[in-house]
C-alpha cells in the first residue's frame, strides 16, 4: 500500500480539522500570566500565556478586545475563555481568546458565564419574551436604594420631561446579601397590586461586586415572571449584569432608563399643537365643501319650486303606467296567440275533425271502438257514431278489408 504524502499546508489542514471537531476545544477556560502582550495597529491583540512549566500563543481579535474593560499588562495573572485552533501558515496551535478576566475575579467570572449560557438555553433572554413600554404611563414604580442617587435622578428626569406621571418608590437595598431577595420581593409586590404601569429596577455606577446583586439568579427569574414592563438600569454605559439581558428593555443609566419610559412634555406639546392645526384645516375644508354642497342643492327645483318636486312624480307616475299598461297588453297578445295556436292544434288532432269529414267510428255494445271486422259477430248490436249524430245497427254479416292484388 502506498503511503500517502502530506503537503505542508495540507498537513497543516488536516491538523486544524482535527482539532476543529474536537468538542472540548471549541470554548475552553485557561489560567495563566500574561507575557509578550502585544496590541497590533488593527486592533488585534497578540500575546502568550504562560505558566512554570509551559507557554500559549494567544491572539485576541479587535471586536473581543473592545468589550474589553481594564487594560491587560505583562505579568497580570488572568483566566481566558475561547477555542482552540492551527494557524494554517506556520502550523502553530493557539488560543483564539474571546474574554480576559482578571484572576482575582475569575472564578466569579466563570460561575456567572455558566448561569448565563444555563438561563438563555431556558429562555429567560429570549427576545420573543420582551414586553412593548407603555407610551403614555401614568404610574411608574422604582426600585432602588431610596437615598442613593440613582432614584434622585429619576425622579428628577421624570418630572422635568413628563410631570403628569406619578412615582412609586419601593425602597431596598441594591448590594450586599439581603438585595436579591428585597429585589425580588418588591418586583413580586408590583405586580400583584399592579401599582404601576412599569417598573425601572438598578442602581448608580460601583465596583463590579457592588453590582454583583443584579446578576443573582432569583432576581433574573423574578424579571422574566413580571407581567408588568421592566427596565433595567444598572451602573454605568459599559456596566452590564444579567438583568440587562433578563429585563424588557436595558437603559445605560438610571437617567436614561427615566428618559426611555416617559415622553418629553416639549414634544408631546408640540406634537398637539401641530395635530390640532391638522385638525383645524381638515374640518374647515371639510365645512367648506359641506357648505358648498348645501349652496348647491338649495338651488335645485326640488327646494325653490315647492310643487315641483310632486309634478315630476306625477309625471314619473304617469310614465310609468303607460309603461305598465304597454308591457300587459303585450303581454296578454302573447297569451292570446299562443293559445289560439294551442287550440288549433287540439282542434286539428279532435277525432270529431276527423268525422265531419264522412268518416264514421263504431263502438261496441261495451263502449269499446272497433277496429277490426274480428272485434264483433254477426247479430251483435254496433252502435255508429257520424260528424252529425249516429245510429245503432246489427251486425248482418263479416267481411274482411280488400287486398290489393
Amino acid at each position: 500500500m502506498e503511503q500517502h504524502i502530506y503537503g505542508v499546508t495540507e498537513l497543516n489542514l488536516l491538523v486544524k480539522q482535527k482539532l476543529d471537531g474536537v468538542s472540548e476545544l471549541r470554548r475552553v477556560f485557561v489560567r495563566g500570566e500574561l507575557s509578550n502582550y502585544k496590541i497590533h495597529p488593527t486592533g488585534h491583540h497578540f500575546f502568550n500565556l504562560k505558566d512554570p512549566d509551559g507557554v500559549l500563543s494567544c491572539i485576541m481579535y479587535a471586536q473581543s478586545a473592545a468589550g474589553l474593560r481594564f487594560r491587560p499588562e505583562n505579568g497580570m495573572r488572568v483566566i481566558l475563555q475561547g477555542r482552540v485552533s492551527v494557524f494554517p501558515r506556520n502550523g502553530a496551535y493557539q488560543l483564539y481568546c474571546n474574554s480576559i478576566t482578571p484572576e482575582g475575579a475569575g472564578e466569579l467570572a466563570l460561575g456567572l458565564e455558566q448561569l448565563k449560557r444555563r438561563l438563555y438555553a431556558e429562555g429567560l433572554f429570549d427576545p420573543a419574551h420582551k414586553k412593548p413600554l407603555p407610551r403614555f404611563p401614568e404610574k411608574i414604580a422604582v426600585i432602588t436604594a431610596a437615598s442613593g442617587d440613582a432614584v434622585r435622578d429619576i425622579i428628577h428626569i421624570l418630572k422635568r420631561r413628563y410631570p403628569l406621571a406619578k412615582v412609586l418608590v419601593l425602597s431596598v437595598h441594591v448590594q450586599g446579601d439581603r438585595a436579591p431577595a428585597e429585589i425580588v420581593g418588591a418586583i413580586r409586590y408590583a405586580n400583584r397590586w399592579r401599582v404601576a404601569d412599569l417598573i425601572i429596577t438598578g442602581r448608580g455606577g460601583g465596583p463590579a461586586e457592588d453590582l454583583w446583586a443584579f446578576n443573582d439568579e432569583r432576581i433574573i427569574r423574578a424579571i422574566y415572571e413580571s407581567e408588568l414592563p421592566v427596565i433595567s438600569a444598572v451602573g454605568h454605559e459599559p456596566d452590564e449584569t444579567l438583568a440587562d439581558f433578563a429585563a424588557d428593555v436595558r437603559a445605560s443609566t438610571p437617567s436614561n432608563a427615566a428618559e426611555l419610559v416617559v415622553p418629553n412634555q416639549v414634544e408631546v406639546l408640540r406634537f398637539l399643537r401641530d395635530t390640532g392645526s391638522w385638525l383645524e384645516k381638515q374640518e374647515s375644508a371639510r365645512l367648506a365643501a359641506l357648505r358648498q354642497r348645501l349652496d348647491a342643492l338649495a338651488s335645485k327645483r326640488v327646494l325653490t319650486d315647492h310643487m315641483a318636486y310632486i309634478q315630476d312624480c306625477r309625471m314619473r307616475l304617469v310614465h310609468v303606467q303607460q309603461r305598465l299598461g304597454d308591457l300587459a297588453g303585450a303581454l296578454v297578445e302573447r297569451k292570446r296567440f299562443r293559445f289560439a295556436a294551442l287550440a288549433a292544434a287540439l282542434d286539428a288532432m279532435s277525432p270529431l275533425k276527423v268525422l265531419s269529414r264522412g268518416y264514421a267510428m263504431a263502438q261496441g255494445a261495451d263502449g269499446q271502438i272497433l277496429r277490426s271486422s274480428r272485434d264483433t259477430e254477426p247479430g251483435a248490436d254496433v252502435k255508429v257514431t257520424l260528424g252529425d249524430g249516429g245510429f245503432t245497427c246489427t251486425v248482418k254479416s263479416l267481411f274482411e278489408k280488400e287486398r290489393p292484388i
